[in-house]
């Protein structure tokens, strides 16, 4: 057996910077944890399909792969940037990903969301790493779509036996407590008999450089920010309490022009900025945050006390009201739609929030501690610590899975 242990982790990325960073969170999660469980060295990389991730570190012996990307379009996909036919360009993507993997070696492949990446760029991959042992997994988050929109979408890629017989485990990151898709029928049973719910990837995320925002202030974050001008419009002419102020960041992927023009409307006591790199720093200093609801975004909102307004995206799909619905039923969130959010709203539930925390103990966020766990086990770890009391430590008095919970 080689000494280190090298894995994969593949994202499709034609739209926003959701699925990278919820691998990047994996991957610190996995280099911290793994070399304790298994008495090796971990490497990995990253595919994936927007440059901008390469703005994002990672852990030390850790890199991105950056292929050609892809954008949404009319029925399907299309080159983002390439001058290319979408088949040109799915048959490079191919082979550029099994060059990869042939390379990489990896005894751990995980997928994010899209079991075959675009237009079936994964499937030969899949047989050929499965072929020389590599575990595979696919990796979901714990909302998708409407069930309708899910079976069509399982059934266009073969159906979800087939999904499973390309996969040794499904890791859904939630608590079925909260939401549970293999009740819903999100995860057909094909798929539930090899998932296992690990919990909210929230605690112990990857710390970026510390932001330091002076005084007391409000913020709205809004993911990517390829579909948040809407609310980013409302927001930036509501007024904070007073002696707050108020920061909106609007994503790197804002179209420019939007940016632009919210930072001429904005309130006095109001700054907008396109980016930040220690968003959950200033979700855990800000007194309260509206956002939209996104995974990570939500992940990074459940880690902290902060009080959150969540105003989900209202189209492309049905996942983000759903998850806002979810979390609101257990205390952690206040939700309003698109419909219902105005500029007077916000100013009222600012000043109603403001000066309070949110105890969100009752739900298990533990996930990037669950995910360590479980890959020790897949790819035949004991998973014990080995060689160090720090490890043990860190390790607690855990003795199955199903009990590491948030802790608070």
């Amino acid at each position: 057996m080689n000494s280190t242990l090298r894995i994969a982790l593949f994202s499709h990325d034609s739209l926003g910077l959701g699925h990278i960073r919820r691998n990047r969170a994996l991957a610190f999660a996995l280099a911290a944890a793994l070399p304790a469980l298994t008495g090796r060295r971990v490497s990995g990389l990253l595919i994936a399909g927007n440059p901008e991730a390469t703005r994002f570190d990672l852990p030390a012996g850790w890199d991105w792969v950056i292929l050609p990307g892809v954008t949404p379009a009319a029925g399907g996909y299309q080159p983002r940037a390439l001058a290319s036919s979408m088949e040109g360009l799915s048959a490079l993507r191919a082979a550029a990903i099994k060059a990869i993997l042939d390379q990489q070696d990896p005894e751990l492949f995980i997928v994010d969301r899209h079991p075959f990446g675009i237009d079936g760029e994964l499937r030969e991959a899949l047989r050929h790493v499965r072929a020389r042992g590599c575990r595979t997994v696919l990796g979901l988050r714990e909302v998708l779509d409407s069930p309708k929109v899910i079976e069509r979408e399982w059934n266009r890629v073969g159906g979800a036996g087939a999904v499973a017989d390309s996969f040794d485990a499904v890791w859904i990151y939630g608590d079925p407590d909260v939401y549970d898709p293999r009740t819903t029928g999100e995860v057909p049973p094909e798929l539930a008999r090899i998932a296992e719910c690990t919990g909210y990837l929230a605690l112990e995320r990857p710390n970026d450089r510390a932001t330091t925002t002076p005084g007391k202030f409000v913020l709205t974050c809004l993911g990517g920010g390829s579909d948040g001008a809407e609310l980013a419009s409302i927001a930036v002419h509501s007024q904070p309490p007073a002696g707050y102020n108020h920061l909106v960041v609007t994503g790197p992927q804002m179209d420019f022009a939007d940016f632009e023009a919210l930072k001429r409307t904005a309130a006095e006591e109001t700054t907008v900025i396109r980016h930040s790199d220690d968003i959950p720093g200033l979700i855990a200093s800000a007194s309260v945050v509206v956002c939209m609801g996104g995974y990570n975004t939500l992940s990074e909102v459940m880690a902290t006390s902060t009080p959150a307004l969540v105003v989900p995206r209202n189209s492309h799909r049905a996942e983000q009201p759903r998850r806002a619905e979810a979390l609101a039923a257990v205390g952690a969130v206040d939700t309003c739609s698109f419909a219902e959010v105005s500029v007077a709203g916000l100013n009222d539930w600012f000043g109603d929030r403001v000066g309070h925390s949110i105890d969100r103990s009752n739900v298990d966020l533990a996930g990037l501690q669950t995910i360590a766990h479980l890959a020790a086990e897949l790819i035949g770890a004991d998973a014990e610590p080995i060689g160090t009391d720090s490890a043990a430590a860190s390790r607690g008095s855990i003795t199955s899975i199903k009990e590491i919970r948030y802790a608070g």
